[in-house]
């Protein structure tokens, strides 16, 4: 079957770089499914986590950034991209209880975004991890 690389680079440097039959991934626009062969596109990410399907399929949480798809290779830049081997689930579990907390506290606007990405953030990581077992 034929396959797209898949490069996935964070601040940090590289996160993965990998042939795959298919892309799965949530842009701001919707759900987005890439194949080999996919016309040229670039999109704007949210948090979510993105699909790997293939051989040794994966998912990997990512924090918003941008996707870059050409015909044989996809490039997906993010603030932040975590395999679940890399995820600690209890740092995770306690940034969504601290976001949770701080969104029933309501304090002012700015706060409440910050703890409502905070809890995006979380629960996406936890979600990744958990589909993993």
């Amino acid at each position: 079957m034929k396959t797209v690389t898949v490069s996935v680079v964070t601040p940090d440097g590289p996160v993965l770089e990998d042939s795959f039959e298919m892309v799965s991934c949530k842009a701001e626009s919707g759900e987005l499914g890439i194949l080999p062969g996919h016309i040229p596109l670039v999109a704007p990410l949210t948090i979510s986590a993105v699909r790997l399907k293939g051989e040794r399929p994966q998912r990997i949480a990512v924090s918003g950034g941008f996707l870059e798809v050409r015909p044989d290779k996809v490039t997906i830049l993010a603030q932040s991209a975590e395999k679940p081997e890399n995820i600690d689930v209890e740092r995770a579990r306690k940034a969504r209880e601290r976001a949770e907390r701080r969104l029933q506290a309501k304090k002012d606007e700015i706060d409440f975004r910050r703890a409502e990405f905070a809890l995006k953030r979380a629960l996406n990581r936890l979600d990744v991890v958990e589909e993993k077992r």
